[in-house]
């Protein structure tokens, strides 16, 4: 369902009904352009879970690759601090 911001404020607890008991999201558009959608409280709760979840997993999946390298090309802090002075110079 596609509405215009006008159209949403005249009935917006319709707009919600129908998000919560048909499951049906509402997309808002201003100007002919697509702005926010109306969903479910739950359904949203569902789409965090999922966003947050693929999200760890990429943080995982990035610190075992850093781990996998090892120290291979791995600069200390000492060595950090002289590159860095020596750039200042």
């Amino acid at each position: 369902m596609i509405e215009s911001m006008a159209e949403v404020r005249s009935h917006l607890a319709d707009v919600i009904d129908r998000a919560r008991r048909e499951e049906t999201p509402t997309i808002i558009t201003r100007r002919g352009r697509q702005e926010a959608v109306v969903i479910d409280i739950e359904e949203y709760q569902r789409l965090r879970r999922i966003a947050d979840a693929a999200e760890e997993a990429w943080l995982n999946r990035l610190a075992d690759e850093s781990e996998a390298e090892g120290l291979q090309g791995s600069v200390s802090l000492e060595e950090m601090a002289a590159l860095l002075q020596g750039e200042e110079s």
